[in-house]
């Protein structure tokens, strides 16, 4: 059970808190309609990433044997087979799409942006991944997808700067992805790493962190922003961002791998101010 655990990735359900943005910002958190409604949406779409993370261990098993912790990996230590792990792939779509038959209801966006985040890396472990930028537009595809599904399933519009900040923020960890595993592996374990070199990555890192600590910037200055919560609080919130912004970056600069969730779950003092920046937001918007 712990191989078919550690198969499906869950540690990186993390990622899937996205789903919890237009909610949480919207100011209806305790709504407990919504609320459950947003739960049963991670929980679909957790089950598809589990299911996307399968199909690309099956697709990079004999790489991934090359790799020095990849290695490690269920499929690629013979823990378990090939065979079992298809099964389990297409059971977790099928269980996922009747828990969004109900959570999304008749939400267009809802249902495209979970079918369109399937699409996107299924063609990425079918080849997509080997062409430069392509690979990593459609790693940021995938955090976009999720926080439109989140306002999909419970019908909440989410401000335009907020779009903004996911995306670049999704760039500069897609590229600081691609970064340390091109200073660690070279193309030993991903192709694709031939066709960058750490200069270009690490100015595009930089510049799409200079523009998410922008767009959250102009978020908490929004007339409408300020409008809805009845203060400007929210502009306190900056320099914290800031701090864990740069606390990623040493981080991202040392000797990781680069894998956000991994770089996050860690380091305890990061972990401590992104929970801090949590609750203080959470005061803002809701006391």
């Amino acid at each position: 059970m712990k191989s078919y655990i550690k198969l499906m990735r869950i540690h990186h359900y993390i990622k899937n808190g996205l789903i919890f943005t237009p909610l949480i910002f919207s100011g209806n958190l305790f709504d407990i309609e919504l609320l459950f409604k947003s739960f049963l949406g991670f929980l679909a779409f957790s089950l598809v990433a589990s299911a996307i993370y399968i199909i690309n261990d099956i697709q990079d098993v004999e790489l991934d044997r090359l790799h020095p912790t990849k290695c490690k990996r269920p499929l690629a230590a013979n823990l378990i087979s090939l065979t079992n792990a298809k099964i389990l792939g297409v059971s977790l779509v099928i269980i996922a799409a009747i828990i969004n038959v109900y959570t999304a209801n008749n939400s267009l966006a809802a249902w495209v942006s979970l079918i369109l985040y399937l699409i996107f890396n299924l063609a990425y472990s079918n080849g997509l991944k080997n062409l430069p930028i392509i690979d990593v537009a459609i790693l940021v595809s995938g955090f976009v997808f999720r926080v439109i599904y989140g306002a999909g399933i419970t019908g909440i519009e989410i401000s335009s700067w907020l779009y903004l900040t996911v995306i670049s923020m999704s760039f500069y960890l897609g590229l600081g992805k691609r970064r340390n595993e091109l200073i660690k592996q070279k193309n030993k374990s991903r192709k694709v790493l031939k066709y960058y070199n750490q200069s270009f990555l690490d100015k595009n890192m930089y510049m799409s962190l200079a523009l998410t600590i922008t767009f959250y910037s102009l978020w908490t200055v929004d007339p409408l922003t300020i409008a809805r919560l009845s203060n400007n609080f929210l502009v306190w919130t900056v320099p914290l961002v800031i701090l864990i912004c740069m606390k990623y970056s040493l981080n991202i600069e040392g000797d990781s791998d680069g894998d956000p969730v991994e770089v996050i779950l860690k380091d305890k003092v990061l972990i401590g101010m992104v929970a801090l920046f949590i609750l203080i937001t959470l005061g803002i918007l809701y006391i």
